[in-house]
């Protein structure tokens, strides 16, 4: 499996080739995970993607497996504990973030019974297969990101600009990226 021919960015680290491999790219259903990959793609604003990977499960301890139930009704010193725990990233922006998109989250769910069905909008309710070359042709930002960006923020959602919807669109199989010679490109 570790000599299997991947796109170029998940080289050198065990747990980028295992995401490579079993989860990016792969389309998603599952309101819970899509709120995660929202959260954590939005944590990853200025740091890299392998900064949030390795932090993956003490995110996941600390904030209640991403129930947003849960993390809707955070007070004060849910959020103290969380700005002191070295195993997340302790920037009180992103914190605050996590908790009213799990608000907003709610509420996109109480309004259309889920929040996939929301989501997934933005590509027609089918993945974008796109026959990328190399990764230089894979653009930062796209029109489905842009318009996915916009309503997320009028909707209350916090760290969601057009690039990390974007990567959340790939995380999530959104939209498949994989490029020529990737064992996972779909011809």
């Amino acid at each position: 499996m570790q000599d299997l021919p991947r796109c170029p960015w998940c080289h050198g680290h065990d747990i980028y080739i295992r995401y490579h491999d079993t989860e990016w790219g792969v389309p998603s259903h599952d309101d819970r995970h899509l709120f995660e990959m929202l959260c954590l793609e939005g944590a990853q604003a200025g740091l890299s993607w392998l900064t949030i990977l390795n932090k993956r499960e003490t995110y996941r301890l600390a904030f209640d497996q991403f129930d947003a139930e849960k993390m809707a009704n955070y007070d004060d010193g849910k959020r103290a504990a969380l700005l002191a725990d070295p195993g997340i990233v302790r920037n009180r922006l992103k914190v605050n973030a996590f908790i009213e998109n799990a608000r907003a989250y709610l509420k996109v769910k109480e309004e259309l019974g889920s929040f996939e069905r929301y989501i997934w909008q933005f590509v027609g309710h089918q993945s974008i297969v796109n026959q990328r070359e190399k990764m230089g042709d894979i653009p930062a930002t796209t029109p489905q990101s842009d318009a996915m960006s916009k309503d997320l923020k009028k909707r209350g959602f916090k760290f969601v600009g057009s690039t990390i919807c974007y990567a959340f669109m790939q995380a999530t199989g959104m939209v498949d990226d994989h490029v020529a010679g990737c064992w996972k490109r779909k011809a």
